[in-house]
């Protein structure tokens, strides 16, 4: 059990160091990395202006931009709808403050190294109302036709605690966890490397849920069944159960899915913070610059139609106002399908392996429905029961998950009517926001028969489904079984010493590239790799004392696969 946290990471009670996402597959400290007051790196002054494209402007992009700027590069942003990429924060005309968020919404304190950027960006975080979190009043689970009221685990019925213990008792078996665990607390690397190294060969043929089949504790489907509905920190895992059981592990061992916090005002703040912002300790160019401020306009180039390599190692993109421009050198972070369909693309940017890599990408969709409602009227008390009259939902209905959304008593509220991934995303496509609307009013009001949910209503409502979005095709990446060497083949390309000369210069960042897809953390973490690389592409190193990834990259390298 962990205890109440800070940005540093989440503390175990008994006082151990903190767990982050410090690895596993990598273990390199991007946190201290980037909070050294040595900086990043820089280039040689003869590279000062020289013109980098970074093409998406999303987390991942907009950081990217802002450190290349910081070393005196000229960052040029292709961005083809608007700053903020999956970090989509919807606004409420005439309700400042209030905002839907359509992609990333919480964010496990252990992601230390965005932590460090939204604490340079100024931007707060408050708890984020998970099923049964401190944050959160009341939770309902709703299965089969059965309503339990929750406060706590405790309150549910036995069987619930025992689908909790079944997921302990199962990690506990599987001694490598706690192991695991312990050496990211430590930041011990060469415990991490064996431990890892030893699950990803035993592990990376093998389903999520396969691996639960093959618990004791699981030997009962209904243990499954309920665990998959409910599953533990965020709600529901049975979308996941699929995936490679390395993408939980990876979760699990690093608290990405625990004491999430999301952030004042919206997520979108993030990336625009990072355009707008001007970087005052940048080489090179006056004072007060920002990534936004080096763009003709102050607006970022628009979509990218066209990439390709040029002599003498150059990169020449066409854009969608006919634009043609070239540099010697280019970041690409927008999702890795693009690259097969929505840009025409050179074969000649990355080897054959990597296309394959691409090729084989796993997306996982999905969809949310909010409504603004006048109040925040779930915390109304329920005379016949002393109780909210609406709690935080998880249930088998098409809702799936529910949350509520507070922003003061005498504010209007936000309701995410529905929070639903991969097959129960897909039920939603051909349906209008209106039509998705009153769906989730059915199913709520199966559970709630009292509540009027529709009075309080206020505002249209306004969804989202990621795999229809013609820039993303998909919410984020979740390897299947099978897809470690392609993850590493994408995460590893920022090392370009051991490529082919003409396969230089172009470089990969993003969720795609990430080894924690999903979380934004791994979008950071692959930021800062690109710029290493773009940096290194041009001559320049990083400070004595304050190695970047490429610098210790031979000696913590992700493991090969036979």
């Amino acid at each position: 059990m962990t205890v109440p946290i800070g940005p540093e990471g989440i503390h175990d009670a008994a006082g151990a160091p903190p767990l982050t996402m410090f690895g596993p597959d990598f273990p390199f400290a991007y946190d201290d990395y980037v909070r050294d007051s040595r900086g990043i790196g820089s280039v040689p002054a003869q590279a000062y202006g020289q013109r980098v494209a970074v093409i998406g402007g999303g987390l991942s992009g907009t950081l990217v931009a802002r450190e290349l700027l910081r070393m005196g590069l000229e960052p040029v942003l292709y961005e083809a709808d608007e700053i903020g990429g999956r970090m989509r924060s919807v606004s409420f005309d005439g309700y400042p403050g209030i905002t839907a968020e359509m992609g990333s919404m919480r964010f496990p304190p252990s992601s230390t190294t965005l932590f460090h950027y939204l604490d340079e960006m100024g931007l707060q975080t408050s708890p984020f109302p998970n099923p049964l979190a401190d944050a959160t009043a009341s939770t309902v689970v709703d299965l089969k036709g059965e309503k339990h009221f929750a406060r706590a685990l405790a309150d549910l019925p036995d069987i619930y605690a025992e689908v909790a213990q079944a997921w302990a008792r199962t990690l506990d078996d599987h001694a490598e966890a706690q192991a695991l665990g312990d050496a990211i607390r430590k930041r011990d690397v060469a415990q991490i490397r064996e431990v890892w190294g030893d699950l990803v060969r035993r592990y990376d043929d093998e389903t999520f849920y396969g691996f639960l089949c093959k618990s004791e504790a699981f030997a009962r489907f209904s243990l499954r069944e309920i665990f998959g509905q409910v599953g533990f920190g965020t709600g529901g895992w049975d979308t996941d159960f699929p995936n490679s059981i390395l993408e939980i592990l990876r979760v699990v061992c690093t608290a990405a899915d625990d004491h999430h916090r999301g952030i004042v005002g919206g997520s979108q703040q993030l990336p625009q913070r990072l355009w707008n912002t001007p970087v005052d300790d940048a080489k090179h160019w006056p004072a007060g610059s920002s990534v936004q401020s080096l763009h003709e306009g102050g607006v970022p180039r628009p979509r990218v139609t066209e990439l390709r390599r040029t002599h003498p190692g150059n990169f020449t993109i066409t854009d969608q106002s006919g634009r043609i421009d070239t540099f010697p050198a280019a970041v690409f972070t927008g999702q890795g399908w693009m690259l097969l369909n929505t840009v025409r693309s050179d074969e000649r940017l990355i080897p054959i392996d990597h296309w394959t890599a691409i090729e084989r990408t796993h997306y996982m969709g999905s969809s949310k429905v909010f409504v603004l409602v006048d109040r925040p009227f779930w915390k109304d008390i329920d005379p016949a029961t002393g109780r909210e009259v609406m709690s935080m939902t998880l249930t088998d209905r098409m809702s799936r998950g529910t949350y509520l959304l507070d922003f003061g008593d005498d504010r209007p509220g936000l309701i995410c009517l529905s929070y639903t991934w991969a097959d129960d995303s897909l039920k939603l496509l051909p349906l209008s926001p209106t039509e998705r609307m009153d769906l989730m009013l059915k199913s709520l009001h199966e559970i709630y028969p009292d509540v009027d949910i529709r009075s309080h209503i206020i505002a249209s409502p306004v969804t989202l489904s990621w795999e229809t979005e013609r820039d993303f095709m998909g919410a984020f990446k979740a390897n299947l079984p099978g897809h470690y060497r392609y993850q590493r083949r994408l995460f590893t390309h920022f090392k370009q010493d051991n490529l082919a000369p003409e396969y230089r210069g172009f470089f990969m960042a993003g969720d795609d590239v990430s080894w924690t897809a999903g979380w934004a953390e791994g979008a950071v973490q692959t930021a800062l790799n690109a710029v290493w690389g773009v940096m290194n592409h041009f001559g320049g190193s990083t400070a004595e004392g304050n190695p970047g990834p490429g610098d210790v990259f031979d000696d913590i390298a992700p493991i090969e696969l036979d």
